[in-house]
C-alpha cells in the first residue's frame, strides 16, 4: 500500500475532499465504519473541523459525526 502523502482525517480542513485509504483499528471498529459507507476508496468531504467541537464528513448523501479518536484512526489521501 502506498504510505506517502497519508494524513488522519482529523488534519482535514473543512471543503476539502478526500479519498479513504485505510482505517488503523480493530474490527469492531472497522465494521462499525464500513456500515456507515466508510470504506475503503470512498470519497469524504469534509463538513467541519472545529475544536472543541463536532467533526463531521460527508459521504455519498449522508452526513456523519465522528469523534476526533476515530478521525485520527481513519488516513486518507
Amino acid at each position: 500500500m502506498e504510505t506517502k502523502g497519508l494524513l488522519p482525517l482529523s488534519k482535514i480542513k473543512p471543503g476539502q475532499k478526500v479519498k479513504l485509504v485505510s482505517i488503523n483499528a480493530g474490527h469492531g471498529l472497522n465494521g462499525r465504519l464500513a456500515t456507515m459507507g466508510l470504506i475503503p476508496n470512498a470519497q469524504l468531504n469534509v463538513i467541519s473541523n472545529s475544536h472543541p467541537g463536532p467533526f463531521v464528513v460527508q459521504v455519498k448523501d449522508s452526513r456523519i459525526i465522528l469523534g476526533r479518536g476515530m478521525a485520527n484512526k481513519i488516513m486518507v489521501i
